[in-house]
Order: structure tokens, then sequence, then C-alpha cells
């Protein structure tokens, strides 16, 4: 029996960034959930749909996505941080939340998002 592919949700609001990562993604084998460029989409998204992690832009059009990261620690699904702020930007109690520094590299991306997964 095939293993089922991992479903893992993107939080972009800029198109270009969204839809590159969502290939890169694809191409990796990756089931994307996405992309959703705001925090209420995120939040209905996670209520609805089965998640294995998800990728999240920190900044959605001046909203900050930490209620998304919240829902998701809640459901105790992983997920990282492309971004371009750097680690001394991001808020208090999400330190240890893996990064990467857009422009991202889907495949680092992954490999970040695959690690936490692994870990849990």
């Amino acid at each position: 029996m095939a293993e089922a592919r991992r479903r893992i949700l993107v939080v972009e609001d800029e198109y270009i960034i969204a839809v590159d990562l969502a290939d890169a993604l694809a191409e990796s084998g990756i089931e994307v959930v996405g992309p959703v460029g705001n925090v209420a989409r995120a939040l209905a998204v996670i209520e609805a749909e089965p998640l294995d992690g998800a990728i999240l832009d920190i900044n959605l059009a001046g909203d900050a996505v930490y209620p998304v990261a919240d829902a998701l620690r809640a459901r105790f699904i992983p997920f990282v941080f492309a971004t371009g702020y750097d680690r001394s930007a991001i808020a208090s109690g999400y330190e240890t939340v893996p990064r990467c520094e857009k422009p991202v590299d889907g495949k680092r991306v992954a490999d970040l998002l695959f690690r936490s997964i692994a870990d849990r």
C-alpha cells in the first residue's frame, strides 16, 4: 500500500512566493493545502482540514500570523516560519520555531518542516 502524502498548509500573502513555494513542495511529493493569504482563512482551514504541518509567513498584509501558530500548536501540528524578519523580530514564545529567510528555498523549508515532524 502506498504511503499517504503529507498535507502541508502554506500561509503566505505574496502571490508569487506562495505559488513558487507550493510548486516546490508539490514537486517533492507533498500535498499542498492552500496557499492562503490571511489569518481568518488559515484558521478556517486548520479547523476543517487534516494537516501534517504548515509553513507560515509572519506578516500577512499587516496582520501577525501568531493566532495561526497558536492554533497549530494547540493541535500539535508542527510548523516553520518563512519570513523576511530576523530572529530578533519574532514574538516572544516563538523563538524556537524553525525559520527560513525569504526568499525561501522550497526544498530547505520542507526539510526543516520534516525534521520538526520527525521530532514530534
